[in-house]
């Protein structure tokens, strides 16, 4: 596979990881991954230092295992808030730099200075503390993504309550099940925000979670469309405009805080249709994700991080507090991606100036059928950094991806990690040579390999399982709740060792790659095989525009695949057309991977943040219960599947 990316002297010298490496005496990347995983106490300290992230008390030690790595905690006897990093010391040193911008379905945007956001955060802050919140306490933020949404987040913070991040497309049933499950005393939420031009009620959806959520003493209401058909419940709903607007307009000091004091619970879907929530706490997630922000996808004050993402998503998060932490503006929007014409991300970056834009494979793919000429017509010259998450690339669209959008001149810093990881596993770096899909080799501070199924390092070029043998500063601290099952989920199967359920392999070169989800793998015959190859091969297919492929059960092989495949528009889909997919699968693959059947679609099932739910799908084929499927965003893709095989198996 060839070269596609060569970082140019002006990238090179720009980086702000030059400059870490220069600092240090390090001299090439290899040099880099092997310092930064050969001593990560060593490591992360140089990280607080170069990036200049400050605890109010130092610490005396950087990590401390005496626990064992699945409970490491981290920054021992200091102490430390993540607004007063995020928010608070860039008021005082440049309060007229813009922190947020936020776009809406209408067009219509607001820059927040770093002074304005301070004032909303404290206000806010002082009016949760009026309505009994404290530390430890949790706060639900059902927002849509918007300056409210940061301000809630940074004030809980600054109180050392715990936010609860809920996707704001979730419905009652959802939302109830987190707010139970965090004991959550108040909810913040407005009265709706527009999606494709329709009204979605989240005050009305709110009520009936708050209903079912006995915990909830209150909901505070943010009046984003300004309604006055709202149902009110008196002594409970509070208004946000009234509750601000009492409040001192006067710093608040952020309470100090132990390093391992929570910060947010972020909810991830369970097979088990119970919700899982991942625990992050203000001193290690503060510090790896500024890491990542800043040496990853290379951001520096006065430029703009865009990443389609919501904030009930690890990714909304993550780039609220990386670009806040090192001072430089985050892009938010509120709408759908490709509303009301299919070039709305690019016309936001052309309006905007954003620098760094992160988006998923599969929005990608899904933008890819609307024709290259929407994204030409757009001035994206202020773009540096391309970025993805979310699942693996197939080769075309990654090349369009980086020669459309990017024009050949960005790299794209294809990074992977998970809602339970607070960070990345994998991720180039922009002064990294790259070749298309790959996600070049572990993070830095990542003690990152790929082992077989006896726990042995598999040769290169070949496929295992991604496991991590050190832990690191964001790494979940169990699931909330539920200790028992964090250990099994992630360690139990090589103990001491993160197993986090990708297939990984490196080649010949060193170039690291994801193959798909190993509890997505098909075992056909005896071969294991992940969906990520078999889709691959269709999306080769010039009628293809995206496409999943499931194992079933099946008498003789023990699972067969099936293929569900959306087409390009105006594609004749029949037995023909089946046949000809199946036979170019088998012509990548070899025979006995040969689809069984291949089903045409109008659209695959997936979350909010672009993933294909394939366990849903499989689920859906052979009539299974699906388990968990509150993150996903078009239930209906799914009933379509129920439809085109109704209660099947073969």
């Amino acid at each position: 596979m060839t070269i596609v990316w060569k970082p140019s002297e002006e990238y090179i010298e720009r980086a702000n990881i030059t400059r870490f490496m220069r600092a240090n005496g390090i001299g090439t990347y290899e040099e880099l991954v092997r310092r930064s995983v050969g001593d990560v106490e060593w490591f992360w300290d140089t990280v607080v230092r170069d990036l200049g992230i400050e605890f109010f008390e130092p610490y005396e030690r950087v990590m401390d295992l005496s626990r064992g790595p699945e409970w490491a905690t981290w920054f021992i006897g200091g102490s430390v808030n993540l607004a007063h990093n995020c928010v608070d010391r860039w008021a005082e040193r440049t309060p007229d730099a813009v922190a947020v911008i936020d776009e809406r379905e209408d067009g219509e945007a607001r820059r927040v200075t770093y002074r304005e956001l301070r004032g909303m955060s404290d206000r806010l802050a002082r009016g949760l503390r009026s309505l009994g919140i404290g530390k430890g306490d949790a706060v639900g933020i059902f927002l849509p993504m918007s300056v409210e949404a940061v301000a809630s987040a940074m004030a809980c913070a600054k109180l050392g309550a715990i936010f609860l991040p809920i996707f704001s497309g979730f419905g009652a049933d959802a939302v109830a099940v987190r707010l139970r499950d965090a004991e959550a005393s108040v909810l913040i939420t407005a009265d709706g925000f527009p999606r494709r031009g329709r009204r979605v009620g989240m005050k009305e959806i709110a009520d009936e979670a708050a209903a079912a959520a006995p915990t909830i003493r209150h909901l505070l209401v943010w009046a984003r469309l300004d309604r006055d058909d709202l149902a009110w419940t008196d002594g409970r709903d509070v208004r946000w405009d009234e509750l601000l607007g009492v409040q001192p307009d006067e710093p608040l000091e952020a309470e100090h805080l132990d390093p391992e004091h929570p910060l947010f619970l972020a909810y991830t879907s369970g097979t088990t249709g119970r919700p899982k929530g991942a625990v992050h706490v203000h001193g290690g997630f503060l510090v790896k994700i500024a890491e990542e922000v800043a040496y990853q996808v290379d951001l520096h004050p006065g430029e703009i991080l865009y990443w389609f993402a919501d904030l009930g998503w690890i990714m909304g998060p993550w780039e609220v507090v990386g670009a806040t932490a090192l001072g430089a503006t985050v892009f938010l929007y509120e709408g759908a991606p490709n509303h009301p014409a299919p070039d709305r991300i690019w016309d936001m970056v052309e309006r905007h100036h954003i620098t760094t834009l992160g988006v998923s494979p599969t929005l990608i793919r899904a933008l890819i059928p609307a024709g290259e000429a929407h994204v030409r017509r757009h001035d994206l010259s202020s773009l540096r950094i391309l970025a993805s998450t979310g699942e693996p690339w197939n080769p075309d669209p990654y090349q369009w991806f980086f020669r459309e959008v990017g024009g050949e001149r960005c790299p794209i810093i294809n990074l992977s990690g998970g809602t339970e990881v607070g960070a990345c596993f994998l991720s180039p770096l922009p002064v990294n040579e790259l070749k298309p899909c790959t996600l070049r080799g572990p993070s830095l501070g990542m003690d990152i390999d790929v082992w077989d199924a006896d726990g042995r390092p598999v040769p290169r070029g070949e496929v295992g399982e991604l496991v991590c043998k050190q832990p690191w500063p964001a790494m979940t601290r169990g699931i909330w709740g539920d200790p028992e099952r964090y250990i099994d989920t992630y360690w139990r199967r090589f103990p001491g060792v993160w197993v986090h359920g990708d297939w990984a392999s490196v080649d010949e070169d060193g170039f690291w790659f994801l193959h798909g989800r190993s509890d997505d793998t098909m075992n056909i015959a005896g071969k294991r095989l992940g969906p990520a190859e078999v889709e691959s091969a269709l999306v080769d297919h010039p009628s293809v525009v995206e496409s999943a492929a499931v194992g079933v059960p099946h008498e003789i092989k023990g699972e067969a695949i099936w293929c569900f495949v959306v087409t390009k528009p105006g594609t004749a889909t029949g037995d023909e057309l089946a046949a000809e997919l199946a036979s170019l699968v088998a012509g990548h693959l070899g025979k006995a991977f040969k689809p069984e059947r291949v089903v045409f679609v109008q659209e695959l099932p997936r979350t909010r943040s672009a993933k294909i739910l394939r366990r849903a799908i499989r689920a859906a084929a052979i009539g299974e219960d699906a388990g968990d499927l509150s993150s996903l965003e078009n239930p209906e893709a799914l009933d379509k599947i129920r439809s085109a095989v109704p209660h099947s198996s073969p």
